[in-house]
């Protein structure tokens, strides 16, 4: 009762942020923004104990971290690598999350599994290649983020294909959002602005974190 109560809370929350940056607003968001992954946070915490639950907690608090960090950005480039670098510990800490599910078998589809492999390093090779004349300094750690954010959706891809229904699905789908959201961030930052920039970005980016928790819970709900 109280996970859902405080799911509904954060989607509601959401859509108010998401409204206040889509009438423009952003100097009102910017108040709001700090408050939203605590309900996921909340949520993961009062859930019953399950062998992954410290890896999913360590992502959302570093996530939580990075969007209080990026808040300051414009202030400074200091606070943008700062950020860069609490992200980083999310996604390598869903990483271990989604190994950690992952049962001691092999797909049995191999031919979808090496489909699923080759897009996603494809994806990785047109990123980089699109951002690395203008990353400058940033070069190596952003290489190092877009190696790390495709690594996880790997996992996800290949827990995707031996995981439950409909869990499989919310965590895929989360994974897929989370890579989009910081590609529109990347794109709208190196390469040339985005139209709704703000917008999309945290809308992606909450609908991921959403995904990956309704899924991680639903596979580890007690039966």
């Amino acid at each position: 009762m109280k996970n859902t109560l405080l799911l509904n809370s954060y989607i509601a929350l959401c859509f108010i942020y998401l409204l206040i940056i889509l009438l423009g607003h952003e100097n009102i968001a910017w108040y709001i923004k700090p408050f939203l992954i605590p309900f996921l946070l909340l949520v993961v915490y009062l859930q019953s104990d399950f062998h992954s639950k410290k890896f999913l907690l360590t992502a959302l608090s570093f996530s939580w971290f990075g969007d209080i960090i990026l808040l300051f950005s414009d202030r400074d480039e200091m606070y943008f690598i700062v950020g860069l670098i609490s992200f980083l510990v999310s996604p390598i800490a869903y990483i271990l999350l989604f190994n950690k599910q992952l049962k001691p078998q092999n797909t049995k589809n191999k031919a979808v599994f090496w489909t699923g492999v080759t897009a996603i390093i494809m994806y990785l090779i047109v990123m980089i290649a699109f951002l690395l004349p203008r990353l400058g300094d940033l070069t190596i750690a952003v290489f190092v983020y877009a190696l790390v954010i495709s690594t996880m959706l790997l996992f996800a891809f290949k827990g995707f294909l031996i995981w439950q229904t409909p869990a499989n699905w919310y965590i895929l789908m989360g994974a897929v959002f989370f890579v989009s959201s910081d590609s529109i961030l990347a794109f709208n930052k190196f390469y040339k602005p985005v139209v709704l920039s703000s917008f999309l970005i945290m809308t992606t980016y909450l609908i991921a974190q959403y995904l990956i928790v309704s899924g991680i819970l639903k596979l580890n709900q007690k039966k």
